[in-house]
This record gives structure tokens, C-alpha cells and sequence, in this order.
């Protein structure tokens, strides 16, 4: 015993001056915005180390079904090229599968019209058998309704609310994904790249990246307190832009994320908004390491409370109570206050309100898009093969969710900034978002939905339901 804990001790007098000043070097470089690509470098080296796997595993696979002849379970990938398969998992992603294929969609809005049944038409163009009935008479069949019945069964099979809160389907192995096929012990090979994952992932970049972290908040309190005792004024302004940029760029390599940035040239001006689809929360972060944003939400206690009224001290950003949030004059307001000042920052959104599994867009709140001003969209994508970024905050917690980022390979993320978009004239605060939402679900390859993220948490509207019964009786009557 004694004999171990003396090789503990040397070791960690050995180790302890090279890590402190990889992490000096860590937070240093990214105080300032620069990056030396050892983190790009590490992400392809990731890319080739799956494909690997993934080669294996088909080998693999291909053997036991040689060798048992009523094995019938297909390749865990499709059977194309190398190259095929990255361009597929690239930055798009994978969208999760779907176990059915849908004719018609369900949804809350009457432009969503069924298809009308062969009976139907017949009713509508007039058979030759129904000349002699009377003319108000409406004949109805079984038939009728078996629209609905199969839309029902398709959405107790799989709905499209349900299937974006849960984590998105790889096509290949990352040596991480949680799967029940362990895949990690197919082949020798295998085994050892994956235990030396294991060893890489939680014994040194792991508490690496926490100390990154917890020095990256521990700088956010003490230099938002010093500048919040300056004067109001440009000075302050300033200073506070400058470390609110510092103190994301910093928490953003906690987490060993890397950020594509496109066209920047649309990036956000002052006195306006930025609207973004919303997967994580480091989206916030991930946005400010490049732009200074005033941040908009429901005021909390605890550690993010703390994180909250730390920020308010060094930047301008808008806090609302929980009895303000449902006030809907009152967020106006404020929203209309805050651009009105010329130098304000712009104001981030996210209209969806939860968070959504990396692979669609759901329904945008119109309250921010019914204020005025000028909206810069922006589109996000994380890349799936690194490490999932969504939370599902109906499963896990925070101090959860983080460590499961912590302890992925890595977050790699695209953003895409998009041209400026105002309101049209006789255009509806509704029809505005959708057009908004319609343009980030193009540019960042997700899919567009109609329905509200807050089915997540909640039934859907009596409205809603009422709609569909109306669309179901005009189905009868023939209109």
C-alpha cells in the first residue's frame, strides 16, 4: 500500500506541471478568440478512428452471418462506400429513421386537408347511382372515416411530436452511443479502441474539461462584479461586451466544442433581434463566443441564478419574474425598450422554448416576432457522430446532462447566420414566423413542423381538437 501511494505521489508531481499549463494555455486561448487546431485535428483523427469501427463491425457482422446460416439481422449500416457514409454523417447529420412512412399529415392548422376517399368522390362528381336520391341527401360509408383511423394508427406507431424528444439515430457506431448490440466486443481490435476511449474520455479529458469549466464561471463572478461597480457609460459597455464574449469562449472548451461559423457577413447588428432553433443549452454560448447577445428569460435561483444576476451586472439582459413570463404585454414592453436604445446588443431568442433533438424545428412563438424590428435568423446543427448536444430536461437534470457532454468525444456544431428578414406588409405575426422558421429549417437541413414544442409537456389544445372534428364533418357533407 505504501509502495502505491508513493507511485500515486510521483506521478502527480510529475503530471502536475505539464497539465496546469495545458490549462493556462486552454483558457488563455480562448480568452482571445484563437485556436492552435490541435481540436479540429482531433476531430479527424475521431472521423477516421469511426469509420474504422465501422469497417470492422461489417466484417464482423458478414462473418457470423457466414457462419449461421438463420441469422437474419441486417448490417448495422447500409452497404455503400466509405466515403458515401461520411458525406451522409456529415454536417447535416443523420435524421432518426422512421418506422412508417406517412401519406398525410395530422395537424392543428385547416391548410393540413385530408385526402378524400374514393366514396367521396363519388358523392362530390355525382355516381350514376345516386341520381335518384334526394338532393340534400348525403350517403355515408365506413370508408369515410378510415382516413383517420389509419392517421390515428400511425400516430400511436410513431407521432412526430414524440420522436424529436428523444436522442438522434446514428448510422454507424462512434464508440460512444449507447447501444445493447456491444458492438465493443465483436472483435479483439475492437475492444482495445474502445477501452482506450473509455481510459482517454473519463480519466483525462473529463476532469480536464471540469477545471476548465469551473474556471471559466469562477472568472464570469469575479470580473462581472468588478465591472458592474463602474459607471454606466461606454467604458463599461465595452468592457462588458469583451468579457462576456471571454467567459463563453471559455465555458464553450469546457466542453471541447468546435463552431463552424458561415456567412458572417448576416451576422446580428445592435438593435435588433436574433432568432435561432434551440437544441441545447450551450446554444446560447455557442453564439456569444462570436457576438455579444443580451439574453432574454425567466429569472432562477441556485447556480444559474447566480450566473444570471452576474451577467446582468457586466451587459444589459432582460430577466422576467415568473409571474411576468405569462404577461404577455409586459415581455412586449420590455422587448421594445431594450431596441430602442441604439446600442443595446441584440436581443437572442429562441422562439421554440424547449429544446428539440437536433433534427427539426417546431412551431415558433410569435410574441417576439410581433414587436417590430429587424430579425437575424440563424441555424444550428450539431454533428451527432461526436457527441449528443440535446437535453432531454424531461429525462435527465442539468448536472446530468452536463456530464454526459463533458464525457463525449467532443461538440461540433455548425452555424449558419442568414439575411436580415423584416415583417411584409398585411403579413400576420404568425405567417412572419413561419417564413422565419421555414428559412432556418432550409439552411440547416432540419425538418419543419407544424406542431408546439410544448406537446412535451402538456395536452393538445382543445382548439385543435375541435378543428379536426369540423375538417372530419365537411368530409361528409362533400365540401
Amino acid at each position: 500500500m505504501a509502495v502505491m501511494m508513493s507511485f500515486v505521489s510521483v506521478a502527480v508531481s510529475i503530471l502536475y506541471t505539464p497539465f496546469l499549463l495545458l490549462i493556462l494555455c486552454i483558457i488563455f486561448l480562448a480568452s482571445i478568440g484563437k485556436s492552435l487546431g490541435v481540436r479540429r485535428l482531433y476531430v479527424n483523427i475521431l472521423l477516421k478512428l469511426f469509420e474504422y469501427g465501422r469497417q470492422h463491425i461489417e466484417v464482423a457482422k458478414k462473418l457470423q452471418r457466414n457462419d449461421s446460416s438463420d441469422e437474419d439481422e441486417e448490417p448495422p449500416t447500409p452497404d455503400k462506400p466509405p466515403s458515401a457514409i461520411i458525406k451522409e454523417n456529415g454536417v447535416n447529420g443523420c435524421a432518426k429513421m422512421s418506422v412508417i412512412e406517412r401519406q398525410e399529415i395530422l395537424g392543428p392548422s385547416p391548410e393540413l386537408n385530408y385526402k378524400r376517399s374514393q366514396s367521396q368522390e363519388r358523392l362530390q362528381n355525382g355516381h350514376t347511382n345516386e341520381l335518384n336520391r334526394p338532393e340534400n341527401s348525403l350517403e355515408v360509408h365506413l370508408s369515410h372515416c378510415l382516413d383517420l383511423v389509419k392517421a390515428g394508427m400511425e400516430s400511436i406507431i410513431e407521432d412526430q411530436v414524440t420522436s424529436v424528444f428523444e436522442a438522434e439515430e446514428l448510422r454507424s457506431w462512434n464508440l460512444l452511443t449507447r447501444t445493447n448490440r456491444q458492438y465493443e466486443f465483436l472483435t479483439w481490435r475492437l475492444t482495445i479502441i474502445w477501452v482506450m476511449g473509455f481510459v482517454v474520455r473519463y480519466f483525462f479529458l473529463l476532469p480536464l474539461r471540469i477545471l476548465v469549466f469551473f474556471i471559466g464561471v469562477l472568472i464570469t463572478l469575479t470580473v462581472t462584479c468588478l465591472v458592474g461597480m463602474l459607471p454606466k457609460g461606454k467604458i463599461r459597455r465595452l468592457l462588458g461586451e469583451i468579457i462576456y464574449k471571454t467567459a463563453n469562449r471559455i465555458l464553450v472548451r469546457g466542453v471541447s466544442c468546435v463552431v463552424n461559423f458561415h456567412d458572417t457577413q448576416h451576422m446580428p447588428k445592435p438593435n435588433s433581434f436574433c432568432v435561432a432553433n434551440h437544441t441545447s443549452p450551450i446554444d446560447a454560448n455557442v453564439l456569444s463566443t462570436n457576438t455579444c447577445f443580451s439574453l432574454i428569460g425567466q429569472s432562477h435561483g441556485g447556480f444559474l441564478g447566480l450566473l444570471q444576476r452576474a451577467l446582468a451586472r457586466a451587459s444589459p439582459h432582460i430577466w422576467f419574474e415568473r409571474s411576468e413570463v405569462k404577461d404577455r404585454h409586459a415581455v412586449a414592453t420590455r422587448l421594445k425598450e431594450h431596441i430602442s436604445v441604439p446600442d443595446n446588443p441584440p436581443i437572442l431568442i429562441f422562439p421554440e422554448g424547449t429544446c428539440i433533438n437536433n433534427t427539426s424545428v417546431m412551431q415558433f412563438k410569435k410574441g417576439s416576432f410581433e414587436v417590430g424590428g429587424t430579425i437575424y435568423p440563424v441555424a444550428i446543427k450539431y454533428d451527432p457522430r461526436f457527441g449528443d448536444a440535446f437535453w432531454n430536461s424531461s429525462r435527465y437534470g442539468m448536472l446530468h446532462y452536463l456530464l454526459n457532454m463533458m464525457s463525449s468525444w467532443a461538440i461540433v456544431c455548425d452555424v449558419w447566420y442568414l439575411p436580415a428578414m423584416t415583417r411584409r406588409d398585411a403579413e400576420s405575426a404568425v405567417d412572419f414566423a413561419n417564413r422565419v422558421k421555414a428559412a432556418i429549417a432550409r439552411r440547416g437541413g432540419l425538418v419543419d413542423l407544424q406542431w408546439d414544442g410544448q406537446l412535451k409537456r402538456m395536452k393538445a389544445k382543445k382548439e385543435w381538437r375541435e378543428l379536426q372534428q369540423e375538417e372530419f364533418s365537411k368530409r361528409l357533407k362533400g365540401e
